[in-house]
């Protein structure tokens, strides 16, 4: 049994890694504000505001196996580690794919440039997330020495997505409305990497207990977009009938692509800029251990859940197409 301190916790992939933890039979604390989730029954609960003085120092009268980070703010990973680290044995900074400077060629490695990294000093906003989480890994390896494992996912899937990005299209073909509005890539040139958030957490645990150090692409298989659009229609077990959306139109119909509200949830932005954004090297994470299940059991799961899985806005889910946008669109191509 290992003693693992989980610096947040309460929220989706935080808590996954908690909850599989205790399921391991290990001793779990987390450090968080719980104003944003409850802490997990089983795990114990430091309740601290990591903006103020003193935040750790609970935590550091202990001695910890294993720490996880999963901040996206330097200040608080460069606090954390410099309290924290001269009483943990390992160190895993969750960082990700973001970080990299560039997303243009297929295959890339741990060994890719990162963007430049925002310092500790500088007040964080969403559109510095990729450097922000370069400037938490430069953080975490210089006060740790490179004695620690810095984990860069990607696209993180499952039951409980809070973006929508991965829930949208099982439940959508769940939902029983027809027809469905699909995107079709021309070019086949879109691929997509989601990896289960259970089976990224599984191994966040498992590379760190074994004390793995430096950075690793901790992502999901490459499908191209096709393969996984079907994927999530066969999970639904949808026969109904589907119409081609061609995706060279979405700009002129005001359709984002990617995430977000009114957006096409999962397809890329055309042009070479992306055309390595979801076909990162996983030859690292699969040596250390990595374990990933077919896609299609994440979808089933997705859908399994119901629709609580996705977080909905005024104007439809989080991510994807209102049912009076989508119906608009249809129209248009009709």
């Amino acid at each position: 049994m290992a003693k693992i301190l989980i610096l947040g916790g309460t929220q989706w992939l935080g808590r996954t890694i908690a909850l599989q933890a205790l399921g391991e039979g290990h001793e779990v604390t987390c450090l968080a504000r719980g104003t944003t989730g409850g802490f997990p029954d089983g795990a114990t609960a430091i309740t601290a505001d990591r903006e103020t003085d003193g935040a750790y120092d609970l935590a550091a009268a202990s001695s910890w196996d294993l720490v996880v980070e999963l901040t996206r703010k330097p200040a608080h990973a460069k606090a954390a580690v410099e309290a924290l680290s001269p009483h943990a044995g390992h160190w895993v900074y969750v960082s990700s794919c973001s970080a990299y400077a560039l997303h243009s060629k297929p295959g890339a490695a741990e060994a890719a440039q990162l963007l430049a990294a925002l310092d500790s000093s500088a007040e964080y906003t969403d559109e510095q997330y990729g450097a922000a989480k370069a400037g938490c890994e430069w953080l975490t390896i210089a006060s740790r020495g490179n004695a620690a494992l810095l984990v860069r996912p990607g696209l993180i899937g499952g039951p409980g997505d809070p973006s929508g990005r991965t829930t949208y299209w099982p439940l959508r073909f769940a939902d029983g409305r027809e027809p469905v509005l699909v995107p079709q890539d021309e070019d086949d040139a879109r691929y997509v990497q989601i990896v289960d958030v259970r089976d990224l957490a599984a191994f966040i645990l498992r590379a760190g207990l074994d004390g793995r150090h430096g950075p690793v692409n901790a992502v999901g298989a490459e499908m191209p977009l096709g393969d996984v659009i079907a994927s999530a229609q066969s999970a639904a077990g949808y026969t109904g009938e589907v119409i081609a959306y061609p995706l060279h139109r979405m700009q002129q119909d005001g359709v984002e692509p990617w995430a977000g509200p009114r957006s096409l949830p999962l397809v890329l932005p055309a042009g070479n800029d992306f055309a390595g954004f979801a076909r990162r090297s996983d030859r690292k994470a699969l040596r250390w251990g990595l374990v990933r299940r077919p896609l299609a059991e994440t979808f089933a799961d997705i859908i399994a859940a119901d629709g609580a899985v996705v977080v909905a806005g005024a104007d439809g889910p989080r991510s994807g197409l209102s049912a009076d946008h989508e119906a608009e669109l249809i129209g248009q191509l009709a």
